[in-house]
């Protein structure tokens, strides 16, 4: 405790000012989740959180740890870091807006709750299409290869009864929009490529669809697909 204090007095703060800071910090976290569905919280938005006040430039990283700690000791999530994944083309001089490099560092909350206690206590049966649409598009994009040109994925996606110019479906509601959310959310990224028949727009898989959990259940959803498959093929 006396070293946590020494180290504390070198950021000329106190114990009592740095747990206020970890405490707005958590508060942000868990607010913003909620409110974007879970989509990415950039680190920026954290940092500017603590300097407000402060100016020690070691300090947001100090509060951020232990806001990480604490959401998992105490709430049960894991804080995970994402890296903002790059377009993979190389015209990423023209990519949108949405690939700022400002932004490269961001966060998600995973529940740390065993499987069978998370989906019986704590999964909302209402959101399972939505996890079943994600799952879906993600599967199309990673078969073909990380990255699939607009037309191609609408056009997987029309043979599964989901069409672009949609707005009412009776599960997902606007279907251009849910694919939107995937991008606000992470699991794709947008990038205009130009070609000598003008622009395409190619979607790609992102940093939460790239990351090692998610990427793992990717693959094993579509590996029971194909299994399943096979099955009914052999049955026919």
């Amino acid at each position: 405790m006396a070293n946590h204090s020494e180290d504390l007095s070198q950021l000329n703060i106190s114990i009592e000012e740095k747990d206020k800071l970890v405490a707005e910090v958590i508060r942000y976290v868990l607010f913003k989740n909620h409110q974007n569905s879970g989509s990415p919280i950039k680190r920026d938005e954290l940092t500017q959180i603590v300097t407000k006040n402060y100016r020690h430039r070691t300090l947001p990283t100090v509060v951020i740890d232990e806001a990480k700690h604490k959401l998992a000791s105490v709430f049960g999530f894991e804080m995970r870091e994402l890296q903002r994944a790059r377009p993979s083309s190389t015209n990423q001089g023209r990519a949108s807006s949405q690939q700022s490099v400002a932004d490269a560092k961001s966060y998600v909350l995973i529940s740390q709750l065993p499987a069978d206690v998370y989906r019986k206590y704590v999964e909302d049966v209402n959101s399972a299409h939505v996890t079943g649409f994600t799952f879906v598009v993600i599967s199309v994009v990673h078969l073909a290869g990380g990255k699939i040109p607009e037309e191609n994925l609408w056009h997987h996606l029309k043979k599964m009864g989901l069409f672009e110019n949609d707005e009412s479906h009776p599960a997902l509601g606007n279907i251009k929009q849910a694919l939107e959310t995937l991008v606000q959310q992470r699991y794709l990224q947008k990038d205009k490529i130009s070609g000598p028949e003008g622009n395409t727009l190619v979607y790609e898989l992102a940093e939460r669809a790239l990351d090692g959990p998610v990427n793992e259940r990717v693959k094993e959803y579509i590996s029971q697909v194909v299994k399943r498959d096979v099955a009914s093929v052999v049955i026919n």
